[in-house]
């Protein structure tokens, strides 16, 4: 197997049980003298990873933790709810504002990591959508940095103003050159809701027309896509830009996000036409690139608008260059692919490619019908070795194909040959406990053509017959529980946190799995606080338990390991690296590299995305019934 650089990482999670006799130690705080130099202060907090720094003691009645809060921030893997907890404090000890200080804290990124990149995107998404008098109050502030040299910095100053209120002066220094209209386009897509965006797609649509350089069309084509307004009308435009060598690539990727419902048969089949004479004259060596992939996905999408006789013959020109690709890509703290099926036809080649988008490791394995949890069982068995060198991949007849584990922000390819017998055949992420929730379906049909003039979507390969019914936010359960959950069914709960693979990682009455707290008591120790509750599920990454907070291990030799740190003393780190291990690993400080700490939770969010509030609600009428039964 080949060897993931520097960040595979190997199994996560564990038993809650053996984590909690391990973790029986009293931590003490690190000296810290925070009456130095703010150099010598920074250099002190800054040695400290993120466990010992949350023990430095803080408080917010002295202005000379700000330090303290401020280091806090700048790290990417604090959990949200610390992360508030800082910036609250920084505001009230600076007597700014929230918004404020979520800005001073991006001004100060250097950018220079994807983990850096995530936290700038993070509180920018944060910053917006603070109440509009915070960002009001940052006018000046905003308008001085939407000039600065930093096309990032200048992004977000800009959608900063437009989410202030003062679009004029946004557009105003937008005007003053091609960067800072660059700039105001890509701040288009930080903008926190629809209404905001679509306010500017006039703008976009005008510098679509009339772009005095290419980088600004590029950039209009960009923004035009991200716009949920008159995509029929973004369509035609972007269309027109394909077979152009200079607008292909970034219309084709603004394509493939408008929703398939608007692209039609006669323009589609024009721009098949000219994306497979694209195909067949680029050399061999640049069929791997993105630029071409991304091409080729969108010829996939082209070619099911198209009747059956003239799509088959632009893919057999296509079979003469290129194998057939299939990019699927994970989404962050969701733990599932963003492909839910994919058809292919039978007996041909096709190339899967995965991106991994998300900070957990996930592989890729397709199965025979109907085996898709015999086969992650198995692969729990087969542990971190896997077989053949995969790790949780199972030496198996059911298994088709199996990519490698996939670190964050990496990716890898599958090459295979479909199987001859046409049928719904499942794909699964294996790595331990994960195949609850991640996973989808290739079909495999005999025409590819023939059936995409009319494709099924094939049965859940569990057997779920849910859908999505709402990105539920704390928001929208405003007022209901002020009966208290009076009226709510436990009974119904208990379906909810059964069907929802809850079970599979957390307890009640002893019984369920041990990955996650133990629920029985979850009423009692949070003190009936509804709300409190409610978070914990819908946004299981708001705070982190250390106990459970995953910890990726990179060894002086290359290699990583993660799991829970469940002791650790001056000599040896132990870890715990997947529920059913017996034991734990012991690894030496002198071969650790580095320790770092994730900043997202085990559990997933959107796990209630498929059920109604009432269901939602029922769930934690169940967690109180459970509670209440046992101090009876």
């Amino acid at each position: 197997m080949r060897l993931l650089s520097r960040l595979l990482l190997l199994v996560v999670i564990a038993q809650i049980a053996f984590v909690a006799s391990c973790l029986a130690k009293d931590a003490e705080p690190p000296t810290i003298f925070l009456d130095k130099s703010p150099r010598i202060v920074a250099y002190q907090l800054g040695r400290l990873n993120d466990e010992r720094l949350l023990l430095v003691p803080r408080s917010t009645e002295d202005k000379k933790y700000i330090p303290v809060y401020e280091a806090i921030v700048g790290r990417p893997a604090m959990a949200a709810g610390i992360r508030d907890e800082a910036f609250a404090a920084l505001a009230k000890l600076k007597d700014s504002t929230v918004a404020a200080e979520m800005l001073a804290t991006i001004t100060k990124s250097k950018m220079d990591t994807p983990d850096a990149r995530r936290l700038v995107d993070l509180l920018t998404g944060l910053m917006l959508k603070r109440p509009a008098a915070e960002l009001t109050a940052l006018q000046p502030v905003l308008s001085e940095l939407a000039r600065d040299d930093d096309p990032a910095l200048r992004s977000i100053a800009l959608a900063g103003l437009i989410v202030a209120g003062d679009t004029d002066t946004a557009r105003s220094i937008a005007d003053t050159d091609a960067d800072a209209t660059i700039a105001m386009l890509a701040a288009i897509r930080k903008l926190p809701n629809k209404k905001l965006k679509v306010a500017q797609r006039d703008d976009a649509v005008s510098q679509f027309e009339s772009a005095d350089s290419l980088d600004v069309k590029l950039a209009a084509i960009d923004a035009l896509s991200r716009i949920p307004a008159d995509q029929d009308d973004t369509y035609q435009r972007l269309i027109t830009q394909v077979d152009d060598p200079a607008t292909r690539v970034a219309a084709c990727r603004g394509l493939m996000r408008l929703p398939p419902s608007v692209f039609q048969a006669d323009s589609s089949l024009e721009a098949a036409e000219a994306l497979v004479a694209f195909a067949e004259v680029t050399p061999a060596a640049e069929r791997t690139t993105d630029a071409f992939i991304d091409a080729m996905q969108l010829v996939d999408r082209l070619l099911t608008k198209i009747p059956p006789q003239q799509s088959r013959a632009l893919r057999i020109r296509l079979r003469e260059v290129t194998v057939r690709v299939v990019k699927i890509g994970t989404v962050e703290e969701e733990m599932r692919y963003d492909v839910a099926y994919f058809a292919v036809e039978a007996g041909r080649p096709v190339q899967i490619l995965l991106e991994n988008h998300d900070l957990m490791p996930h592989n890729l394995v397709i199965t025979q019908p109907g085996a898709l949890k015999g086969v992650a069982m198995a692969g729990l068995a087969a542990g971190p070795e896997g077989s053949g060198g995969l790790p949780y991949v199972p030496d198996s007849p059911n298994v088709i194909a199996a990519s490698e584990m996939v670190a964050p922000d990496n990716s890898t390819r599958i090459t295979l040959t479909a199987p001859s017998e046409p049928g719904e055949y499942p794909y699964v992420c294996t790595f331990p406990q994960h195949w609850y929730r991640m996973y989808g379906v290739m079909v495999v049909v005999d025409d590819l053509d023939a059936w995409n003039q009319n494709p099924v979507e094939p049965a859940n390969p569990l057997g779920s017959t849910r859908s999505f019914v709402q990105a539920w936010t704390l928001e929208d359960f405003a007022g209901d529980f002020d009966a208290d959950l009076r009226g709510r069914s436990p009974e119904i709960g208990e379906k909810v946190f059964n069907e929802a693979s809850c079970v599979g990682c957390h307890k009640i009455n002893n019984v369920g799995g041990a990955v996650g707290p133990e629920l029985t008591d979850t009423y009692t120790k949070w003190k009936s606080d509804h709300l409190g509750i409610l978070r914990e599920i819908l946004v299981p990454s708001h705070k982190i338990d250390s106990k459970y907070a995953m910890q990726i291990i990179l060894t002086v030799d290359g290699k990583t390991l993660s799991g829970i740190v469940v002791d650790e003393n001056d000599d040896t780190v132990t870890l715990l690296t997947n529920p059913e291990a017996k034991e734990p690993v012991i690894i030496l400080q002198d071969d650790i590299e580095l320790i770092k700490r994730s900043a997202t939770s085990m559990m997933p969010k959107a796990l209630m995305d498929q059920y109604s509030k009432d269901e939602v609600l029922d769930l934690m009428a169940y967690l109180k019934s459970v509670a209440e039964a046992k101090v009876e």
